[in-house]
Order: structure tokens, then sequence, then C-alpha cells
């Protein structure tokens, strides 16, 4: 066999064996959603499909921002944001740090796990936080550094 047959032959055993592992790796990718994350780096596009051809739907310019991861292909993750809104975007604009935002009302902050405990604070809808641990009804809720329970319902991003 020449030179030129036998590269010709090992690329086609790479490209055998490259083919082999790469359909478990994704089928293994899409069983890991749904999970909660969070926006890593500022801006981030959302996009109307899974590859940089699509065009962008919204730009976020917020780290920190939770998002619900839905599905995953390859790099992309189809993610869902607090107002409902769907698309697709890198995973590399994405960590896995929970991190919530209050909905509705003015959420309490308090003392203890179960909400008992001194009220420390009110936080306006819109503020987003470090999500700690959850409870069945209180998560812990860090907002720079001012550390609290928060009530599970009061914040998306803890279901």
């Amino acid at each position: 066999m020449s030179q030129y047959g036998r590269r010709f032959a090992i690329l086609l055993a790479l490209a055998a064996m490259t083919g082999a592992t790469a359909a478990p790796l994704r089928a293994a990718d899409d069983e890991n959603g749904p999970y909660w994350a969070s926006l890593r780096d500022q801006p981030a596009n959302l996009r109307v499909g899974p590859g940089r051809e699509y065009r962008i739907s919204w730009v976020y310019v917020r780290a920190g921002v939770p998002m619900k991861v839905l599905r995953m292909i390859g790099g992309w993750r189809l993610v869902e944001d607090i107002d409902g809104a769907r698309g697709w975007m890198l995973a590399q604009f994405l960590s896995r740090t929970r991190t919530a935002t209050v909905k509705g009302p003015i959420a309490e902050i308090r003392e203890n796990s179960d909400g008992t405990g001194h009220l420390l604070w009110r936080a306006e809808p819109g503020v987003t936080g470090k999500l700690g641990d959850c409870g069945p009804a209180w998560c812990k809720f860090d907002i720079d550094g001012r550390r609290g329970f928060v009530a599970k319902a009061a914040v998306w991003g803890a279901e």
C-alpha cells in the first residue's frame, strides 16, 4: 500500500470511530435537559434556530439572568426566559450558577429557611439574585451579598 493509501485508510478509520461515538454523545446530551442556568456573558444573542446563520430575535445585556434550558443540540441550547420567550443560545453564554428573579408582587426576604424570623428586606419584581438550596417552600437567596430566604413561589428559577 502506498503512503497515500495508508493515510486514506487511517482517515477512514478515524472518521468511522468519530461517527460511531458522535451519535451516543448527542443522545446523552438530550437526556440532560431541562435544567436551570444563568447568563454568563453579555451581550448574549437569542436566535430563532440552533446556528449562527439563524436570525437574532433578542439580545440579553444583563449577566445573571436565569434561563431554563429545555433542549440541547451540539453546542446550542433551547432556552426560555421569565417572559416565556424561547430561542437558541450558544452554551458558552450560559453558566450552571443558579439564579432567580423576583416575579409578581414585592417579595419578602426572611431570616429563616421556613419563612419565619425577622423580615430582612423586600425585593421588587425584576430583582435577580443567586439561588441557594431550596426547601419545600423557601430558598436561600443572595442579592449582592445580602442573604436571606425567599418564598419559592415568589421567584422564577426555583421550580
